[in-house]
């Protein structure tokens, strides 16, 4: 019943898009700035307390809690499983943005009192790129995903964002536990299609520069429609086959090509950069993290970090579910490790690599990268690699990272949709992951077909808002259980050496 009721309000709103794009967009646009108003500071307190709260779990005595049996070991290498929680995660955006942002921030500088266009502008472009992409993100996931993963292993429950309330002290939130799982699908879905409708622009933007391929919109639905059916034919194949070389062989494209854009463009600005990057980062974490701008008329802080934010919100039940799938036998702290320090750590190579580079042709070698971002975002990447020498092939093999970073992210969406609309069923049907698949095509045409890429943001901060909530009750939950568990281990240690001093006495 889940499965049909969820896919229908889906299915209503993809109609919507495709018989009435303008009518979708403006009303979405209305949300958007009702949100945006009046609960921006709720995303920025949320994301920073989960933080906190990971930090706190990870270097506590409690990380020393292992999600599953104390003799069971993990189901796929360290590798293996940073590469598929990385696809899952961030991919096609990274690619997406690794130019585009810090571009966009050196033209429109974040902090008040910067001049747009200047040094100072550069350096704060690539701190809040860091910021948008680093540790915060992954903090989310994280904690979502170790709640998921803790009740899944410990407590033998099923893959539903419903079973991480079974700690609470109240009855409310297990009869809600439908409504939230319904919210789940419902904002992992639009979540996935808004990186899936981004990733269609980039993709035509690449065999533009590539092949000469128009950049429409026809161009762009048949994109969607062939990746479509490549993620389908993944996901029915399963997470060992599928999912697994996919993102292992998209991580070793990813390192290949950040490889060459490391040598063959600034070296030693891109060393430089990554060096002040962070510590520019680290010196105003806080401040950034609750940014607000209410003396000033400015949306920066709302298109930027707001939507983030709610980016992250609406893909942390996918991307959580997921990662819980592929983290049996890892404890809280390797866990937690694996999936906030690791990443970040990547993401600031990143950042550094491509916006480095792109910054430096920029202000140096006056490439107008910032013309291109104006002009249309999906393309600045394509315009840096026209600046550095074997620009044709790095475009080329973006492309095709892009291409497969789409089909990992959209076959690990179709695997945890169809668990979560078949009441946690860890190996769905073929015939629902199709459904699924079907339907996540469908929300990216009707959004690109409403508006392009503004849809696709705006749609993805109105469904994230109602699943803060339930962020917020699963992080409670786990805190609970993470207690119960380590006193019950204490209680059951302290007992075992009571009896062995009771033996060695008789």
């Amino acid at each position: 019943m889940q499965l049909y009721l969820t896919a229908g309000f889906i299915l209503l709103i993809v109609i919507w898009g495709v018989l009435a794009p303008e009518t979708m967009a403006a009303q979405f646009d209305m949300l958007l700035a009702a949100i945006t108003r009046n609960f921006g500071w709720l995303y920025l307190w949320l994301v920073l307390g989960l933080v906190l709260f990971a930090l706190f779990l990870a270097f506590s005595r409690y990380g020393d809690l292992k999600l599953g049996g104390e003799d069971e070991t993990p189901e796929f290498s360290t590798r293996s499983w940073f590469s598929m929680l990385f696809a899952a995660g961030m991919g096609i955006g990274l690619v997406f943005w690794g130019v585009a942002e810090p571009i966009s921030h050196f033209n429109v500088a974040p902090p008040p009192g910067i001049r747009p266009g200047t040094p100072e502008a550069a350096n704060a472009a690539m701190r809040h790129a860091l910021f948008h992409w680093g540790v915060h993100p992954w903090a989310v996931y994280s904690i979502v995903a170790l709640a998921i993963a803790f009740f899944l292993y410990r407590r033998d429950g099923r893959s539903l964002i419903s079973t991480v309330t079974d700690a609470l002290p109240w009855h409310w939130p297990k009869r809600l536990g439908g409504l939230f799982n319904a919210l789940a699908v419902i904002a992992t879905a639009f979540g996935v299609a808004a990186s899936l409708g981004m990733g269609a622009l980039q993709i035509n933007s690449g065999l533009t520069s590539v092949f000469g391929l128009p950049n429409t919109q026809v161009s762009q639905v048949a994109i969607i429609v062939i990746a479509t059916a490549l993620f389908i034919t993944s996901a029915v194949s399963g997470v060992d086959k599928g999912v697994r070389l996919l993102s292992n062989a998209n991580m070793i494209l990813a390192a290949l090509l950040a490889l060459a854009v490391f040598l063959l463009g600034p070296t030693i600005v891109i060393v430089d950069t990554l060096t002040n990057t962070v510590g520019t980062y680290l010196s105003e974490f806080v401040r950034m993290s609750l940014r607000m701008t209410p003396f000033r008329d400015t949306n920066w802080v709302g298109g930027w970090t707001i939507f983030y934010w709610a980016w992250w919100v609406s893909w942390s039940p996918f991307v959580g579910l997921f990662i819980a799938r592929v983290s049996r036998g890892r404890t809280v702290r390797e866990f937690i490790i694996g999936t906030v320090a690791a990443p970040s750590l990547a993401a600031f190579l990143w950042f550094s690599i491509f916006g480095g580079t792109a910054l430096y042709l920029e202000v140096w070698q006056h490439v107008p990268l910032s013309e291109a971002v104006k002009a249309d975002v999906s393309t600045a990447l394509f315009q840096m690699f026209e600046a550095l020498p074997g620009g044709a092939a790095m475009s080329a093999v973006a492309t095709l990272l892009v291409l497969v970073f789409f089909v990992t992210s959209g076959d690990s969406a179709v695997l945890v949709l169809s668990m979560m609309s078949t009441g946690g069923n860890p190996e769905p049907a073929a015939r629902v992951k199709v459904i699924w698949g079907v339907l996540i095509a469908g929300i990216a045409l009707s959004l690109l077909l409403a508006g392009g890429l503004k849809a696709v943001q705006t749609a993805t901060i109105v469904f994230a808002l109602p699943f803060t909530v339930v962020i917020v009750l699963m992080a409670w939950s786990l805190w609970l259980a993470v207690r119960h568990d380590w006193d019950e281990e204490q209680r059951r240690e302290r007992e075992l050496k009571r009896r062995l001093r009771q033996m060695a006495g008789q």
